[in-house]
């Protein structure tokens, strides 16, 4: 009877632990990013009263008699589920869809959360606002004017300078893909304004120098004479000015006479195919792409570091880029269609400010600048583990490393299994309240029947007590 005793005595406190883990299951139902834990029990030890006997010619086998002598707890699982995503529509705030789990810096310490209601700090560090533990990640660099994300680099604290200056980018390269109508009329040698601008098709862009000003580029189209398929075309930077500023245009690296002038040719299937000038310059492979250089004003005249001597003004060079040989797609044409400048783009830009930012699905940070650029700024580190169910919980939503959950594999987004990361949503608890609450009815009735159990042992030995009566 004093085995059954403590038996009940191990149903009760097992119970007990499990409804514990039920009761926090149930506290953290509204826990951002919270796992529920699951208790497994097994039988323990049991006395062998009998062993087990193997047959013999004059009787069969005789099973063990063994009296068990309790239950204990096996093990207490977390349970790494999908919890549901909550719509916030703070663009801080990430969740993950999928495995793994951000990564947050407290010191020297790494530690892992699913819980991402981020934001960021007066230093502009992406951060969880409630502990201050910094975010990890890729932070971006800029090399030979590419902006670049080296995913392969350790991980470092991602910071997102809002309000700070993006330095203006003058303008090296101008893509023109417009369209000259094939049926446009020649303008004759005594023609008025109005058959020169019926005859002209003229595209006119702003371009930016290294101050980030702006300056007009003007391009008139002109069908010429006598040679089918060829157009001239005029080049002026900022045809505004009462003084023009000194420019000059070059195909195949051979300068115009004019410094402003040059002809593009088109087959007979209305595609590019080639550009020159009469000084015999000629393009005609690949991209045709006519050197444009133009006077800076008010730019500082570099000197010759030998001589000391000024250089002359100040110069800019873009590449007027018309398309390529043959293509139609982001090439000029020429086809019985409206005159056009459907696709028309250059590279440059005036200075601005980092007005705000976008956390994609990869997690790449992307910043959203006054000038109209857009440019990445960082990627958002996750990591994976080969068991997840052997993080350590360490509080606010927080896991750390153990010997049995491996080590962790930090990567971007979509390596080796990794999630989406989902902006301007929260991952919900993936408690189930109905789940709980039949567990917790099972659990009282365990509970209670352990105590019955200790119940009527002990009215038992009350009965041996008084037999000496």
């Amino acid at each position: 009877m004093m085995r059954s005793l403590y038996a009940g005595v191990s149903g009760l406190q097992n119970h007990q632990t499990r409804m514990d883990v039920i009761g926090n299951n149930v506290s953290n139902v509204n826990t951002t990013g919270f796992k529920k834990g699951r208790v497994q029990f097994q039988d323990m030890i049991s006395q062998t009263i009998q062993g087990a006997a193997r047959p013999r010619e004059e009787i069969g086998g005789v099973n063990p008699k063994q009296v068990g002598l309790g239950m204990q707890v096996a093990s207490i699982d977390t349970i790494h589920t999908q919890g549901s995503l909550q719509t916030t529509g703070v663009k801080s705030d990430v969740a993950l869809q999928g495995a793994g789990f951000f990564v947050l810096r407290d010191g020297d310490q790494q530690l892992y959360t699913r819980d991402g209601s981020f934001g960021l700090d007066e230093e502009g560090m992406l951060v969880n606002p409630a502990n201050g533990m910094r975010v990890q990640g890729w932070q971006a660099r800029t090399v030979d004017g590419q902006t670049l994300i080296n995913t392969s680099e350790s991980t470092q604290d991602l910071n997102i300078p809002v309000g700070s200056k993006d330095p203006a980018q003058e303008t090296t390269e101008v893509l023109l893909a417009s369209n000259l109508n094939k049926n446009t009329p020649l303008i004759p040698d005594n023609a008025t304004e109005a058959e020169i601008q019926n005859g002209t098709w003229t595209v006119e862009y702003d371009i930016y120098d290294n101050f980030g000003n702006t300056h007009t580029m003007r391009i008139d189209f002109t069908k010429v004479e006598d040679v089918p398929n060829q157009w001239q075309a005029n080049v002026q930077i900022n045809p505004e000015l009462d003084v023009q500023p000194n420019q000059a245009v070059a195909v195949g690296g051979v300068d115009s006479a004019d410094n402003q002038t040059f002809l593009v040719d088109f087959a007979n299937d209305g595609t590019i195919q080639q550009v020159s000038n009469a000084q015999g310059g000629l393009v005609d492979q690949g991209d045709l792409a006519v050197d444009v250089t133009f006077q800076v004003p008010d730019a500082q005249v570099p000197v010759d570091e030998q001589t000391g001597l000024p250089q002359g003004p100040q110069t800019q060079t873009f590449n007027l880029n018309l398309g390529e040989v043959g293509a139609f797609v982001d090439s000029m044409t020429q086809y019985a269609s409206q005159s056009s400048t459907k696709v028309f783009s250059q590279n440059g830009y005036g200075m601005g400010y980092l007005e705000d930012y976008r956390i994609d699905q990869s997690g790449t940070i992307t910043g959203i600048f006054s000038n109209g650029t857009t440019r990445p700024l960082g990627q958002v580190a996750l990591a994976s583990f080969i068991n997840p169910g052997g993080l350590e919980k360490a509080g606010e939503n927080n896991y750390v490393e153990t010997n049995n959950s491996g080590l962790a594999d930090v990567a971007a987004s979509g390596v080796a299994g990794k999630g989406k990361v989902i902006s301007g949503t929260l991952e919900m608890s993936n408690v189930d309240l109905a789940e709980q609450f039949t567990d917790m009815i099972v659990t009282q009735r365990g509970f209670q029947a352990s105590s019955r159990t200790i119940t009527t042992s002990d009215q038992m030995l009350q009965e041996l007590l008084t037999l000496k009566r």
